[in-house]
Parts: C-alpha cells; sequence; structure tokens
C-alpha cells in the first residue's frame, strides 16, 4: 500500500520537483499552498511529466478549518514541511511579515499533526542558521591551504535576516517537539540549489531581477538583462567575492528520499519498541528513540566564489557575462558552506551532478527559450 505524505508550498521550484521524485518512487503526495507567490500553472507541468495530477488544495496554512479538512481526509504517514516566504531583502522590510507567515503557517500545521497523530517530518531548513564565525582559509602547516565548514553539531544562531531566524526558531520549535512530543524530525540544511528538472517543464525562470546568482547569470546570457549586479567584493575570500556551494536540484531531492528512508526506518523501530512495552525513553541499539531529531547537511562539499561561477559559466557555454560591482547588501556572508560528510555515512547521500554539467543544461533551458 501507497504512503501518503502532505507536502506544503509545492509550486516553488524546488518543491515541485519533490512531488514528481516522491510520486515516481511510488508515494501518493497530497499538495497544499495559498499559491502566494507561486502559481497554479506548475501544476499543469507535473501533470505533464507523470501523466496525472496529484491532489492539490488551495489552503493557507494559517486557515485551522480548511487545512483540517484536508487532514480528516487522508491518513498521513508523514509531512515535507517547505511552506514560507523566502526573499531575504523582503524579509529585511518586512520582518514582522515573516515572522508572522513562516512562524504562525508552520505553528497550525504542527498542531493539527499532533491532533492527528502524524509525527513525522521532513523540514526544509538552511545552512543559514549556523551561527556565523570566521571561515577564512588557513595553512595546514605544509604549505597547503584548508578551508573551514560547517558541521551540524556546530552553533546555531545569530542569523543576519528575518527570513535565515524564522529557519532558526522552527528548528528550535521540532526540536522541543521531537523531545517532548514523540515527533520524528529529519532537518535538512542546504543552500543555493541550482538547475532544473531534465523534462526542462519544471524550472527556476522568476521575472524581473533574480535573487539567486546562476538565473540571473543566465537572463543576463540571453539579453534578458544588461549585466550582472556583483554585491561588492572586499569579502576575506580568493578573489573577494562571496562563497557558496551549489548543489543541483536533483541531487538535493534524491537527499529527500534518503532522507524519507531514514525517517522510516526509526519510526519501524519505535513502533516495535512500543509492541514489546518498552519503558521510556526508548532505546534499541544504542537509539535513544525518543530523541528523534536528526540534522543532515546536504551539500556538494565544492565552494564556488560569485566570479568562479562567472567564469565557469562563461567556459561553459562559451559567452561573456559582462558585470558590475555594485553596492554590499547587508546581510550577505562572506562564506556559507558545510561538511556533507554525515549524510554521506548514514544517508548514503552523495551528489552525483558536476556544477558544469548543472551550467551547461541551465543553458540549454535558458537558450531554448530565446
Amino acid at each position: 500500500m501507497k504512503k501518503t505524505l502532505l507536502i506544503t508550498w509545492w509550486t516553488w521550484y524546488i518543491w515541485s520537483h519533490a512531488v514528481v521524485a516522491f510520486e515516481e518512487a511510488w508515494y501518493k503526495t497530497v499538495i497544499v499552498d495559498n499559491l502566494v507567490n507561486s502559481s497554479i500553472n506548475t501544476l499543469i507541468w507535473i501533470e505533464k511529466i507523470l501523466g496525472y495530477k496529484p491532489d492539490f488544495f488551495e489552503v493557507d496554512l494559517r486557515n485551522n478549518e480548511k487545512l483540517d479538512e484536508v487532514f480528516k481526509k487522508y491518513n498521513f504517514d508523514w509531512v515535507i514541511h517547505f511552506a514560507w516566504l523566502k526573499a531575504v531583502w523582503e524579509s529585511c522590510n518586512y520582518p514582522l511579515k515573516y515572522h508572522d507567515n513562516n512562524l504562525v503557517w508552520s505553528i497550525r500545521l504542527f498542531e493539527l499533526m499532533e491532533k492527528y497523530g502524524v509525527k513525522n517530518i521532513i523540514f526544509s531548513s538552511s545552512a543559514t542558521v549556523y551561527k556565523p564565525s570566521p571561515l577564512t582559509p588557513l595553512p595546514d602547516g605544509e604549505g597547503n591551504i584548508i578551508k573551514l565548514w560547517y558541521t551540524e553539531t556546530d552553533l546555531t544562531w545569530d542569523c543576519s535576516n528575518p527570513y535565515w531566524t524564522t529557519k532558526f526558531v522552527l528548528e528550535q520549535i521540532l526540536r522541543d517537539l521531537a523531545i517532548h512530543s514523540w515527533f520524528n524530525v529529519m532537518n535538512l540544511r542546504y543552500f543555493n540549489p541550482i538547475w532544473a528538472h531534465e523534462t526542462w517543464f519544471l524550472w527556476e525562470d522568476p521575472n524581473g531581477i533574480p535573487n539567486n546568482l546562476l538565473p540571473y547569470i543566465m537572463k543576463v546570457a540571453t539579453w534578458d538583462l544588461p549585466y550582472l549586479n556583483i554585491f561588492w567584493n572586499d569579502y576575506k575570500t580568493i578573489d573577494w567575492t562571496w562563497v557558496r556551494d551549489y548543489i543541483d536540484v536533483n541531487d538535493l531531492v534524491e537527499g529527500h528520499l534518503f532522507a524519507y528512508s531514514k525517517l522510516d526506518e526509526r519510526q519501524k523501530i519505535k513502533v516495535e519498541s512500543n509492541e514489546q512495552n518498552h519503558p521510556t525513553p526508548l532505546y534499541k541499539e544504542g537509539i535513544n528513540l525518543k530523541w528523534a531529531f536528526e540534522t543532515y547537511n546536504l551539500w556538494t562539499g565544492k565552494w564556488v566564489s560569485v566570479l568562479e561561477m562567472v567564469k565557469t559559466t562563461e567556459k561553459v557555454i562559451w559567452k561573456e557575462i559582462p558585470y558590475k560591482i555594485v553596492w554590499r547588501r547587508e546581510w550577505d556572508l562572506a562564506e556559507v558552506y558545510c561538511n556533507p560528510n554525515k549524510a554521506y555515512k548514514e544517508l548514503w547521500f552523495k551528489t552525483k551532478v558536476s556544477l558544469e554539467e548543472s551550467l551547461s543544461n541551465s543553458w540549454k533551458f535558458y537558450s531554448s527559450k530565446n
């Protein structure tokens, strides 16, 4: 029998890929979205890929009555929670709007999950919850340069904008639910997904000036925009521009599938232990089952600066990308990259798509539109 999962806010770039991936992996997905900053047309593209439409409900997560009707209709096994506003610049201009939307949305969802006994959740978090610390390249004593990177045990705190703060707060809420309400939480931290679905039906192609680097570069390459704005160049990095780790969206979605397998494994152990009337907290093979909050970094482990991304793109597409150095944005961090080893060892997650391949695929899509 198919397991049924609820996916919140499915119409954005990444999460529409997740709907397709889980349906193709023989799960039943039920989708809720208020369409506040997305389009119902995404459902058409998903139908083109799958050959059918998944169940969809236009619901604001803050509307308890309508969301309750969805929970009554289905016997959900678990939830993938993606629903929030996500524009960093907007969160800086309207912090209360972001705290109201992102936190209240989520709390209403968690309340209904607890009411109906749906306590398995994959949460889409971010590496931006890590407490900023100097990640300056350091010598290893043999003349080589090494870099420091975040691991799952590093401190989280002191986020540089309200959007990232909401991610941090939600992690703490889910941690409390894992400790005190027996939730099973897979907390996935990642950043900067790129490219699109192999069918080209699902892609990241925002209107106007994009918030993310790759679609911005591609819009310049196709002459939709005259040049790329590089937001300042005084960071203490290899070329003075900020540094990130870019993961192909298809690899990222596969990481969610691996996370579900791990989540399902933990749930089976917990159910089995309950049936044997073990005292709480439950233990099996050294696992504290009451403490079911696991965090994984889903990253490639390869960092790229803004200028390196520009130069690599130029090599891949054989076109010059004009750019200008402009003002510094208050929320930008010099370096954000994480150690993916825990996900590799415990989830068997390892990225397959190279940066060059993602760039090439992106260019094929964007150039085909012009």
